[in-house]
């Protein structure tokens, strides 16, 4: 599985740093605490900030990280939480995703962020603050080919829309943050898709591959690099969105930060389905090929016609 990313690279390391530069004292979340996100957030960020290493899919992790925020917060509550830590485990049609990628994406898209916030919501209501998550377009919209990361999204959409409801009467603020699409080190990241391609392939059941065919499986690898590799560097929308989410006396329920999103959602709100997911198909993966059993029907189907025009022409000449 494709580890989660909280401020190790990415929206997360790029929050820190600015929100560390604004004054804010900054518990920051990395996986590797001798990784290179986090000796780069040592370097660059105050003494102000504070490192833990936790993997939200590890409750135990996630517990001690609470016991560490609360002995440098002593009394203090917890102004803001930024759930910020996500994974997408393989890309592909929904028939073709491994059962296995679908519960890699809940566990850590949905399940441990719900294990975090919950952890540190006593904290955050204490400090009547601000809960914080970065969630994707693809929660809401039927993205071609991410049926799995969009499911993990989609059911962190609605949790985090019910916790907004819940947590008013306690004074708490609770955002989302949709950005578009991104250039970060994971999507990036082209040892791991192809190592995932390769264990696609080789777990597929041969008549389902069959029926795919291996060309149409690479292709969608092949067009998820190019997509990712043409994405935008610049994490500035994300990062002034949840800055705007923290400080601002009346947050917007949502976020949209980055170009196109306003666009995609209309279409996606007042368009027909037909059209709506013509566009997402035409903006996100291009694909050329078809399934392989869907070309050779319509291979069959050309042979058919011909065969029959021909047999009419016989019936005629015998008329």
């Amino acid at each position: 599985m494709n580890p989660q990313h909280g401020c190790d690279t990415g929206f997360g390391n790029a929050a820190a740093k600015h929100l560390d530069s604004l004054g804010f004292d900054v518990f920051a979340t990395v996986l590797n605490l001798t990784g290179d996100g986090a000796r780069e957030l040592q370097r660059r960020c105050s003494s102000r900030l504070t490192l833990l290493q936790v993997d939200i899919t590890q409750p135990q992790q996630v517990q001690q990280a609470l016991l560490d925020t609360k002995a440098k917060l002593g009394l203090q509550g917890l102004w803001g939480l930024v759930n910020n830590a996500g994974v997408c485990a393989n890309l592909g049609d929904a028939e073709l995703t491994l059962m296995s990628n679908f519960r890699s994406c809940m566990e850590v898209n949905f399940f441990g962020t719900v294990s975090v916030t919950k952890t540190f919501l006593p904290l955050v209501r204490q400090a009547r603050g601000r809960i914080v998550t970065i969630s994707s377009p693809a929660g809401d919209q039927p993205f071609p080919c991410l049926a799995a990361y969009g499911a993990s999204k989609a059911a962190l959409n609605l949790f985090t829309n019910t916790l907004r409801h819940e947590l008013d009467p306690w004074g708490v603020q609770v955002s989302t943050i949709l950005p578009s699409s991104y250039k970060t080190a994971p999507s990036c990241n082209h040892t791991y898709w192809e190592q995932q391609h390769k264990q696609l392939l080789q777990s597929l059941p041969p008549a389902l591959l069959e029926d795919y065919g291996e060309d149409y499986v690479t292709e969608t690898k092949t067009l998820f690099q190019s997509f990712a590799e043409h994405a935008n560097p610049d994490f500035s929308p994300v990062v002034d969105s949840i800055v705007q989410a923290l400080l601002s006396p009346q947050p917007q329920a949502r976020y949209y930060a980055g170009p196109g999103l306003s666009l995609t959602y209309f279409i996606h709100s007042y368009f027909p389905f037909s059209i709506s997911d013509r566009y997402l198909k035409r903006m996100f993966l291009k694909k050329t090929l078809m399934p392989r059993a869907l070309r050779k029907q319509s291979g069959l189907e050309v042979d058919l016609g011909l065969d029959n025009r021909n047999n009419n022409e016989e019936k005629l000449q015998q008329l």
